[in-house]
């Protein structure tokens, strides 16, 4: 893939800014563009646990605000600690919408600071619900 440890290290920068004093566990994530563009995101944290953000939605609504709607290729996703960090359920599906707007199946980065896994989108959400099911 090309670029991969540059968007590995953009994701490692956002999480560098992470708002995370109830967990302590920092993640940052990177979106790569059809066009080269790299959009970041950091999990913001809430003492009220319901209303935290996670890196990759954070990632996502800003690519959105941006007027991105498609054309997602590539996805890494870093955290604290040795084991490769995933997205978790509602993120995959965050991130399907923004895909099928697009219709594409990035890679995803799933990445510790040991290890980095490498996996489709539809592998990690099969059977997905989105644009494509509603014919958006």
């Amino acid at each position: 893939m090309p670029d991969r440890d540059a968007l590995v290290a953009a994701a490692r920068a956002a999480q560098a800014g992470a708002y995370a004093p109830y967990s302590g566990f920092q993640v940052g994530a990177a979106l790569r563009f059809d066009d080269g563009a790299i959009v970041t995101g950091t999990n913001v944290e809430n003492a009220s646990y319901g209303l935290s953000l996670c890196a990759e939605t954070v990632a996502v609504a800003k690519a959105m605000a941006e007027g991105r709607r498609g054309g997602l290729v590539a996805i890494a996703v870093t955290g604290t600690g040795p084991a490769p960090v995933t997205p978790c359920g509602r993120c995959r599906q965050v991130l399907n919408e923004l895909a099928e707007l697009g219709g594409t199946d990035p890679v995803v980065l799933c990445c510790g600071d040991e290890e980095v896994r490498e996996y489709r989108l539809s592998e990690l959400l099969p059977a997905a619900f989105g644009p494509a099911s509603l014919d958006v």
